[in-house]
């Protein structure tokens, strides 16, 4: 009796493997319709140019100096900066780029040697579209992610950077995430069902939107257009899953003290994303750092407060 309830055990141990490991295969991932070329959603002062092999989506505005590249966040596009390009350009010349995977930049899906979604790839991308527009040195202005972007571009090539702007940055977000999701990201079974739980956005970005916002009630409704735009490109799904797979811990808490610039860190009072006390600690550990804490706002204050975030922008920049 104990070895036929020993041999009842081995195979429903069998079947439950067998179900992990073939079970994720036969869940259909249809493709997606109703979607368009990147180029097909431009709008008029859409420009494409190419950067180290990608066609990446970029806006322009001002002249003179200095520069500001301006990087959004995860799951965003240049369209984040809309509401400050235009204040900036009165300072000097702006550039908003959408971060491959996102907005209406490329979204590659093979390659050959480096991966374009690796952090070393964004950084040389920074570098790329300053090398095209013959800019020796910008002011980074990075949201979240496209904040830790930002500071890597930095540590990388200091002598492109002449300040940053670090607005909410997601930079301790990573040593909360355990190590072993990677490897399980990484198996051919989420290969198979990653575009799936990309599309998951859709049903959660706009819960997500609401999250970043202090006051949603204040958010346009033609802003929710644009904030969907994004989700129009095709194989937008599957170029999600291959930044998702190919993010790694930034290792930037360990570097701060060599960040000896200028840097203006930006956080809205009720971040709910990035924790407003991330950035609180963020500005003790930077050896050159001021910090600006905007009332009445959440992840995005460029966004929610444009003029407050431009004050602090400008009060910093007339210090350096």
């Amino acid at each position: 009796m104990r070895h036929s309830f020993k041999h009842a055990g081995l195979f429903a141990l069998a079947g439950g493997l067998t179900a992990l490991v073939i079970g994720p295969f036969l869940i259909p991932v249809p493709p997606l319709k109703g979607t368009f070329r990147p180029r097909e959603l431009a709008d008029d002062d859409s420009e494409f140019i190419e950067i180290n092999g990608l066609d990446i989506h970029i806006k322009r505005m001002g002249q003179g100096g200095p520069v500001f590249l301006l990087l959004h966040g995860f799951a965003a596009s240049l369209y984040s900066w809309h509401a400050v390009m235009e204040p900036l350009s009165q300072l000097g010349t702006v550039i908003a780029f959408d971060r491959p995977g996102f907005g209406l930049s490329e979204h590659p899906l093979t390659w050959a040697g480096r991966n374009p979604y690796s952090s070393d790839a964004q950084v040389e991308l920074v570098i790329g579209l300053l090398d095209h527009f013959g800019v020796e040195k910008a002011i980074l202005v990075g949201n979240s992610a496209g904040g830790t972007v930002s500071m890597q571009v930095a540590l990388m090539h200091p002598e492109r950077v002449t300040a940053l702007i670090l607005v909410d940055p997601a930079v301790y977000i990573g040593k909360r995430v355990p190590g072993w999701l990677h490897s399980l990201l990484d198996t051919p079974q989420m290969h198979h069902l990653g575009p799936l739980l990309s599309r998951q956005i859709l049903k959660h970005g706009q819960d997500l939107i609401m999250l970043a916002w202090h006051d949603p009630s204040k958010l346009p409704i033609e802003m929710l257009e644009y904030y969907q735009k994004p989700y129009k490109v095709e194989n937008w799904d599957k170029a999600l899953w291959e930044f998702t797979l190919a993010s790694r811990p930034t290792g930037l808490p360990e570097r701060l003290e060599e960040l000896t610039l200028p840097v203006l860190v930006v956080t809205g009072d009720d971040d709910r994303i990035v924790p407003t006390a991330d950035s609180l600690q963020l500005v003790d550990e930077l050896p050159n750092a001021t910090l600006e804490v905007i009332a009445e706002s959440g992840h995005i204050p460029h966004e929610e407060q444009p003029h407050k975030f431009m004050e602090a922008v400008k009060g910093f920049l007339g210090k350096i």
